[in-house]
């Protein structure tokens, strides 16, 4: 029997290891402002803002950011800086059986949910158990190979899988995890009743989300009384607003515009991701369902030349990030080559293409710019559609009603996405689903990354996608604001630990 208490997951730990030492990020700056201040109120500009606050129904990398950690827990959670590490967090341990179908957690005592109501072993096996067998719910494929969801007792919850799942501890630190009350009537698309650091104390729709300390939380107590998630969509904007004081800690810094911040007081921090800047190839419509012309495409894209108008960025050739496990460098699969691309588009049939790519404004206008200009060298029209999210997420992920796509797949992990027939991509290819299926059931880390890394590359040399970089996050960070997470924060924004010190 396996004992896994503050250690890393077991799937992916030479990988991660290595990648992180390679790539580390830039240190969050070390305040100069005095002793932190409990009392105060921090403001963090971000990009994106969910529709509701609904984080069991309702998909969208921003809800997570936002909520999970924050406002929601789970037994589970992942490290501030390194997104593959697993760390208890409702359970204060766990054990795995030898033959990796058994989970044992032990349950946190003195946890309470924001309306003052006790945890109990009996909200963790619904609240799992109601993600299990409602398809409706977020992260309901997650718990697809658990059999059975018990407590045998007040202090212990036991999961039974199916089958091995090498990645199934690490599910739990996404939604699938998460713990509600048995039996709570909170309306979650406009309130929360969670067992975080933070409640929610305000929503404004189209603008903020004012996280409050709770005080009688079970862990450390937050280091800021309040957090102001101030949303501003547009790049510019957010400079603005740090260039002004609206904001303590401005994310997601377009990396061309942050030099307008040097010199004014903001410490700009480099980090780590899995964020993919994915384009998607509607792989069932014609003509993007002949492989010639997907293989065209990628051809004619120097990632090289993207990534520098892009910055802070690096180049990333298929569908596994460094930080996950199964990586493997496919630069060598379809390399700048726009000469061939127009043999391959002749062949094809297609010297005249036209096609649309469909993408959420908030991207603003480099990458789409870039693929005019390179498609048209090529002899391919693109027309590109700027729309708002919700849009695209009804238009895109939704009816697939789209030709080309783009946006950032920024969740760890998530190979899963070309193993499955019916998600937006449109790709289905068995082999592909089998070597994945293989990589989960098994116990080995090596044998599930080296199947991994197989199925990554027929993806690429299917040309299923286009991977047009692997974007750096770029965080400016105000004078006296300590502890600000670094890597994976489009994803995961955890703030319990950050303080603030006036001078």
């Amino acid at each position: 029997m396996l004992r896994r208490t503050a250690l890393l997951a077991a799937a992916g730990l030479a990988a991660a290891a290595l990648a992180l030492s390679a790539c580390t990020a830039s240190p969050t700056p070390d305040s100069t402002g005095g002793e932190p201040d409990p009392d105060a109120s921090l403001t963090v500009g971000l990009v994106l803002e969910p529709d509701n606050l609904d984080i069991r129904r309702t998909s969208g990398a921003a809800l997570e950011q936002a909520l999970i950690d924050n406002v929601y827990e789970g037994l589970v959670t992942r490290a501030p800086d390194d997104g593959n590490a697993v760390e208890p967090k409702l359970a204060s341990d766990w054990e795995v059986s030898d033959d990796g179908l058994t989970y044992t957690f032990t349950i946190e005592e003195g946890v309470t949910f924001h309306n003052g109501e006790p945890l109990t072993v009996d909200d963790v096996v619904t609240s799992l158990t109601e993600v299990k067998d409602d398809e409706s719910l977020q992260g309901h494929g997650d718990l697809a190979g658990v059999a059975s969801i018990t407590a045998p007792d007040a202090s212990t919850v036991q999961i039974v899988l199916t089958e091995p799942n090498i990645d199934f501890l690490f599910s739990l630190t996404g939604r699938a995890g998460l713990v509600f009350k048995a039996g709570d009537t909170t309306d979650m698309n406009s309130a929360e009743n969670g067992t975080g650091p933070f409640t929610i104390a305000d929503w404004t729709e189209g603008d903020s989300i004012t996280l409050a300390r709770f005080d009688e939380y079970w862990g450390e107590p937050a280091g800021v009384a309040e957090v102001v998630l101030q949303y501003i969509p547009d790049f510019t904007a957010g400079v603005n607003a740090a260039l002004d004081g609206s904001v303590d800690v401005l994310t997601a810094v377009d990396a061309t515009l942050a030099p307008q911040l040097d010199g004014t007081g903001f410490t700009l921090t480099t980090g780590t991701s899995t964020d993919k800047g994915t384009l998607a190839f509607n792989n069932t419509r014609a003509p993007l369902d002949d492989p010639r012309v997907r293989e065209a495409l990628r051809l004619a894209i120097d990632h090289d030349a993207l990534i520098e108008a892009q910055g802070a960025a690096e180049t990333l050739f298929g569908p596994i990030p460094p930080l996950d496990p199964g990586y493997e460098d496919l630069s060598d699969v379809a390399p700048y080559d726009p000469e061939r691309a127009r043999e391959l588009l002749a062949d094809a049939g297609q010297e005249n293409l036209s096609l649309t790519l469909t993408i959420p404004s908030f991207y603003g206008t480099t990458v789409p710019t870039y693929l005019v200009s390179a498609f048209d060298d090529v002899g391919v029209e693109l027309t590109v559609n700027s729309v708002e999210f919700p849009t695209w997420l009804q238009d895109v992920y939704t009816n697939k009603d789209y030709d080309l796509s783009f946006v950032l797949h920024v969740e760890a992990r998530d190979f899963g996405n070309f193993a499955n027939p019916d998600y937006y991509f449109n790709y289905d290819n068995p082999e592909v689903q089998d070597l994945y299926a293989r990589a989960l059931a098994t116990t080995d880390e090596d044998e599930s990354a080296d199947l991994l890394r197989q199925a990554a590359r027929i993806v690429s040399e299917e040309h299923a996608a286009d991977w047009l970089y692997l974007g750096n996050t770029i965080t400016a960070v105000g004078e006296g604001v300590n502890g600000f997470p670094v890597n994976s924060i489009n994803v995961r924004l955890s703030l319990a630990d950050v303080t603030v010190s006036r001078g």
